[in-house]
């Protein structure tokens, strides 16, 4: 049963002066490697090869310290409203946009890993109270979840994609919402499917950037498009996905350097910003300093980048074969995301498919690379799921 609203607080993020200046001498002192051994011609991804090159984090380092607005973004928070609760003996962190509109419907947004609840700022207010009154609309909520950002750090084991997907039954509930859409990428993707498939009664339907199909498909059949998808998705597993074994095996070892060093923590996000986004050389072709920065000292000021990559331990390769997802999703596959499911594999677990897009650009981040497209393909997809329920 779920708890009374009376448990819900207004929450407003404020760092201490002191956590802000210990950032910026923290910075100021920080001791760097030798740039990258990268051939002097390589331009674009290849500047990369060897991660994070040095004149590039330099470069936001210095920004970070002398030009970056920490309370640009808490007050942006605050105008959105916070507000925590406790949830299965957790406090929850949560983002809550009640739209104006009569007609609106609840909508869950879940992030993932190396984001936050920074990835849906610029979102929020047009998906709650659109400039088209023909546009759909939604109260928006914006969970942190467990161990990440505000939301509190579990104590112990078992906080899986599995539970935190009850979780979010229960602080919709709370909210007063006790049927909702649901949206996701990255583990948000993952927890989006588990609602889906574990609590139908209270989910209406679902749009997602993630559809993982069940495992074992032959590639019989596919498409040569569909085929390179399979190939890519492959080749990032094999290769590029270091960071995701680390998490999932030693997530307390790589914790110290990210709570300690946030030049570390700057570096081990700055990577995946640059390397799933659709860019040709810099994440900040597209992404702008401030909207990673508030995503990195986010991470920084609440010291979770060992509690946060703890998901990776609890869920990695969790998600169960035999699950399956019989309300209406709305499936968008962004051509430089890190994985992508050809729609054969995805109707075996995906079974009331009723909007299947593949953009012409976008990556991992969306909702930061191309926010009116984003906006525009929630709103379509999530109309498709409510007339399929008409």
């Amino acid at each position: 049963m779920s708890r009374p609203a009376s448990d819900v607080r207004a929450f407003e993020a404020h760092a201490t002066d002191a956590d802000l200046d210990d950032l910026r001498a923290r910075l100021a002192a920080a001791r760097l490697p030798e740039a990258e051994t990268v051939p002097r011609a390589a331009s674009g991804s290849r500047r990369w090869e060897q991660g994070v090159p040095l004149a590039d984090l330099v470069e936001v380092v210095n920004y970070w310290r002398t030009g970056y607005d920490w309370r640009a973004f808490e007050e942006r928070l605050d105008r959105i409203g916070q507000f925590r609760t406790v949830v299965d003996g957790l406090g929850i962190h949560f983002l809550h946009r009640r739209s104006t509109r009569a007609d609106a419907t609840p909508l869950v947004l879940t992030h993932g890993w190396p984001g936050s609840i920074a990835e849906f700022i610029d979102v929020v207010d047009e998906l709650a109270d659109p400039q088209d009154a023909d546009a759909p609309a939604f109260h928006v909520v914006v969970p942190s979840l467990p161990g990440f950002g505000y939301s509190d750090k579990p104590a112990g084991p078992g906080w899986g994609t599995e539970r935190i997907a009850a979780a979010w039954v229960e602080l919709m509930g709370r909210l007063g919402y006790r049927e909702f859409l649901a949206h996701g990428g990255d583990w948000g993707g993952n927890i989006t499917t588990v609602l889906a498939g574990r609590f139908p009664a209270h989910v209406l339907g679902i749009h997602t950037l993630f559809a993982e199909a069940p495992p074992g498909l032959t590639t019989d059949g596919l498409t040569a498009v569909e085929r390179e998808w399979t190939e890519q998705t492959r080749d990032f597993w094999r290769h590029r996905a270091a960071y995701a074994k680390q998490q999932a095996t030693r997530p307390q070892t790589i914790g110290y350097s990210l709570v300690d060093s946030p030049v570390g923590l700057l570096a081990w996000i700055l990577d995946k910003f640059a390397e799933w986004s659709d860019t040709e050389d810099s994440p900040f072709e597209t992404i702008s300093r401030d909207r990673i920065l508030d995503d990195v000292t986010l991470y920084w000021l609440t010291r979770t980048g060992a509690s946060a990559a703890r998901i990776y331990y609890e869920s990695h390769n969790s998600l169960d074969p035999g699950l399956r997802v019989d309300v209406p999703a709305a499936i968008s596959m962004y051509p430089r995301d890190i994985e992508k499911c050809p729609r054969p594999w995805a109707q075996e677990r995906y079974r009331r498919i009723v909007r299947w897009r593949a953009p012409d650009n976008g990556g991992h981040f969306p909702s930061l690379e191309v926010p009116r497209y984003f906006v525009k393909d929630l709103r379509e997809g999530l109309a498709a799921v409510l007339a399929a329920q008409a």
